[in-house]
Order: C-alpha cells, then structure tokens, then sequence
C-alpha cells in the first residue's frame, strides 16, 4: 500500500497543514480522499459571494480538478460530505449536482453547519473516489 498526496495545480495551494487529495493505492485499486473543498478560484478568491448555486458549481469544479489530477473522475466518486449555511439551499444545490452525476450518484450526506472561517462561504464538500489502477 502507497500514499500519494495530490495536489491539482488548478486550485490554489492548500491554505493549511492539509493536503488537497490524497490518494491510497493498493493492488489493483486506489482510493481518493478530497479534502473539504469551498468555492475558491485558483487565485484563492470566493467565487459566487452569496450566490449558493455559483458556489456549488466552483466547488465541485475544484473537486474535479483534484480529481482529474489523480487521474480520477466524478464517475469515480463513491461519497460525498456536503455542509451548507443554510439547509433552505438543497433544491439549488441538487440541481448543480444533478449536472456532474447522471444516475451514477454518489452516496451523500447533508449536514448544516453554524458557519465557515469565511462568512462568504456557503458551502463545501468533502469526497472519496475509488478507482482501478
């Protein structure tokens, strides 16, 4: 068994003593832990400031692009932790995610948070990914 960090260079570098992804192979296949991800942009700036479906789709296009450094897709995620602001959103947020899962969903839990370290983050979402090697 090997550990792997990932690191997509289309997200900005990690803003703490964590890694983006980290990937966990063993024989024949590997699994992908996604760090909790937020709608920042590769400049580390909020995308979509007080707009939920905005910043759902910065975050799961960050997620992706780990994802896709780790030579993985959204086809390959197993679980998904999704925290929100505000619970009133889950319509708006299913309907972004709706575009990144066709039928192939991904388990999935909902929890409400008290807020973020930024008031301007409305949500973020941790992943695990599976895949063959």
């Amino acid at each position: 068994m090997t550990k792997k960090i990932i690191q997509s260079d289309r997200l900005v570098k990690s803003l703490g003593p964590f890694s983006q992804g980290v990937a966990w192979s063993g024989n024949k296949e590997e699994l992908i832990f996604i760090s909790g991800t937020t709608a920042r942009n590769e400049k580390g700036e909020i995308v979509g400031k007080g707009d939920i479906k905005a910043q759902t789709v910065q975050v799961l296009e960050n997620i992706k692009a780990v994802l896709e450094a780790a030579g993985a897709t959204m086809d390959d995620v197993l679980k998904v932790n999704v925290y929100v602001k505000d619970m009133d959103h889950l319509a708006e947020i299913n309907e972004v995610r709706s575009r990144y899962w066709k039928g192939n969903y991904p388990a999935s839990a909902l929890i409400a948070v008290k807020g973020f370290v930024n008031e301007d983050i409305l949500i973020e979402i941790e992943a695990i990914a599976a895949r063959q090697v």
